[in-house]
């Protein structure tokens, strides 16, 4: 018999050092979970990853039990790391923060193609393009896909 499911929570939090203050602790506390055992749990899963921002998505039952999937870091983050930055531009139409090549593109997008709404890399490696244009950074060179 499958347990009932009472609802779901999204956050995204720094893999390795979850703790029980906000935005965790208000986030599972006001749904009744025990919020010890989810950052016991979610240090465990994400120590490989210590430090980086992971979104999770918390699936909680009626007898107050849960279930999480830890997904991909979001592309935004991801595009940061790649050009070294520390933000994005205020006016991206204007000011440009940074440059990156086709190839760190296609490197996040095979990354983050599992947590994506499309199919194939090429098309994943437009919408970080897209991502990456809003945020002030130039993918040099032409687009290598097959158009």
């Amino acid at each position: 018999m499958a347990k009932e499911i009472a609802g779901q929570i999204k956050l995204q939090i720094k893999g390795g050092v979850a703790n029980p203050s906000p935005p965790v602790g208000p986030a599972l506390g006001s749904k009744g979970i025990n919020i010890m055992e989810f950052c016991k749990q979610f240090n465990a899963r994400t120590q490989d990853k210590a430090g980086k921002i992971l979104p999770v998505v918390i699936t909680y039952y009626a007898d107050k039990s849960f279930d999480f999937v830890v997904k991909t870091p979001p592309v935004a983050i991801q595009l940061m790391e790649v050009a070294k930055i520390k933000g994005g531009s205020a006016e991206p139409n204007r000011k440009k923060v940074a440059e990156i090549t086709w190839d760190q593109v296609k490197t996040i997008a095979e990354d983050k193609l599992v947590d994506m709404n499309c199919f194939t890399v090429e098309s994943a490696m437009k919408m970080i393009a897209g991502t990456a244009r809003s945020m002030g950074i130039t993918v040099k060179g032409s687009f290598p896909g097959n158009n």
